[in-house]
C-alpha cells in the first residue's frame, strides 16, 4: 500500500450498535451451548459441530465487545491480548463453519460413514491452524493497533508491520474468502442431491401424502440449506469490502454505514446461528418453549401438584421428541 489512511473515527452511536450486536451474539451462542448441555437427545453429530462453532463465536463476541468498548488508539498489552483472542476465535469460526458444510456433504451426498476420526481431524484443523497462526502473529509482533480501517475499534494486524497485508490474509481474510467459495458450492451440491432423492421418491407421494408434516419439514430443511451460506456471506462481506478499500487507500473505508455493517457482520454470527438453529428449529424451539412454560407453571401450581402427586403419575409429554425422533441427520428442521 502507498501510505496508511488516517484513523477511522468511531462515533458513539456506531459503537453502541456494535456493542449491542456483540451482546446478542454472546447470548445466542450461550443459548446454543445451553440447549446442547441440557437435552442429550438433541446431541446429533451436526449439532455437536454447531456447539464448537458456538464456542468460537462466543469468545469472538467477548473479545470484540472489549475491543469496541475500549476503542483502542495505540498498541498496548490488552490491545494485543484482545487482538489475539479475536483472531483465534474468528478464524476458528470460519473453519468450523466449513467443517459443518463438509460433514453434511460427506454424510448426505457421499453417504460415507463418519466416525471419531473425522471429528478429530476437524478439531485439529479448526482449533490447531488458528492457534498456530495466532501464536506466530503474536510472537512476531504482528498483532496491534490498526486505526479501525480494517476493524471497528478492536485490534487486529499492527499498522507498523511492513508485511501487514500478508498477515491480514493469514489471520482471517484468506479463510473468509475461501468460505465464500466453499460454502455455496457444498450446500448447492447437498441441495441438488436432496432434490434428486425427492424426485426418485415421486412415485411414492400418494403414500406419503397422509403425513401432512412431511412436505413442510423438507421444505424448511431446503430453505435452511440455502440460508446458511447466504447469511454467512451477507454478514461477512462488509469486512471484505473494507479490507479491499483499505488496500486501495480509498477514503470510502471510513463511511459510517460500512463501518456499522462491518461491526454487525463480524460480531453477530452467534446471534444468526441461534435464530436459525434454535428459534427456527421446530424440535429445539418446542423443547425451549415447553421448558419455559413448565417453569412458569411450576411456580404457580406447585402446591396443588404436590398434593396430587401421590395419586397421579405424570403422563409423558407427547410434544417432547424422543431420541429416536431427533436422531436423523436433518431432524433440526
Amino acid at each position: 500500500m502507498a501510505g496508511p489512511l488516517p484513523p477511522t473515527e468511531l462515533y458513539t452511536s456506531e459503537r453502541v450498535v456494535v456493542l449491542v450486536s456483540c451482546v446478542l451474539s454472546f447470548l445466542g451462542s450461550s443459548l446454543l451451548v445451553c440447549t446442547h448441555a441440557l437435552w442429550p437427545e438433541l446431541r446429533t453429530r451436526p449439532r455437536q459441530l454447531l456447539l464448537y462453532l458456538s464456542l468460537a463465536d462466543l469468545f469472538s463476541a467477548l473479545s470484540y465487545f472489549y475491543g469496541v468498548l475500549q476503542d483502542f488508539d495505540r498498541t498496548s498489552w490488552d490491545c494485543v491480548l484482545q487482538g489475539a483472542l479475536s483472531t483465534f476465535s474468528n478464524t476458528s469460526s470460519f473453519f468450523w463453519t466449513m467443517a459443518i458444510a463438509l460433514y453434511l456433504y460427506i454424510t448426505i451426498v457421499r453417504g460415507s460413514p463418519t466416525g471419531t476420526g473425522l471429528l478429530c481431524c476437524f478439531h485439529v484443523v479448526s482449533w490447531g491452524v488458528p492457534l498456530g497462526i495466532t501464536v506466530a502473529a503474536v510472537a512476531l509482533k504482528k498483532i496491534g493497533y490498526d486505526a479501525s480501517n480494517v476493524s471497528v475499534g478492536w485490534c487486529w494486524v499492527n499498522l507498523d508491520a511492513e508485511d501487514r497485508v500478508l498477515w491480514m490474509l493469514l489471520t482471517g481474510k484468506v479463510w473468509e474468502i475461501l468460505a465464500y467459495v466453499t460454502l455455496p458450492v457444498l450446500y448447492i451440491l447437498i441441495k441438488k442431491h436432496i432434490n434428486r432423492a425427492h424426485a426418485a421418491l415421486s412415485e411414492y407421494r400418494p403414500i406419503l401424502s397422509r403425513a401432512p408434516a412431511f412436505q413442510p419439514r423438507t421444505s424448511i430443511a431446503d430453505k435452511k440449506l440455502i440460508l446458511i451460506p447466504v447469511i454467512f456471506i451477507i454478514l461477512r462481506i462488509w469486512s471484505t469490502v473494507r479490507f479491499i478499500l483499505t488496500l486501495c487507500n480509498s477514503p470510502a473505508v471510513q463511511n459510517s454505514v460500512l463501518v456499522v455493517l462491518h461491526g454487525i457482520g463480524n460480531t453477530f454470527q452467534g446471534g444468526a446461528n441461534c435464530i436459525m438453529f434454535v428459534l427456527c428449529t421446530r424440535v429445539v424451539r418446542t423443547r425451549l418453549f415447553s421448558s419455559v412454560c413448565c417453569c412458569n407453571c411450576d411456580e404457580l401450581d406447585w402446591p396443588l401438584r404436590r398434593s396430587n402427586s401421590y395419586w397421579q403419575r405424570p403422563e409423558p409429554d407427547k410434544d417432547v421428541p424422543t431420541p429416536e425422533r431427533t436422531k436423523p441427520l436433518l431432524s433440526s428442521t
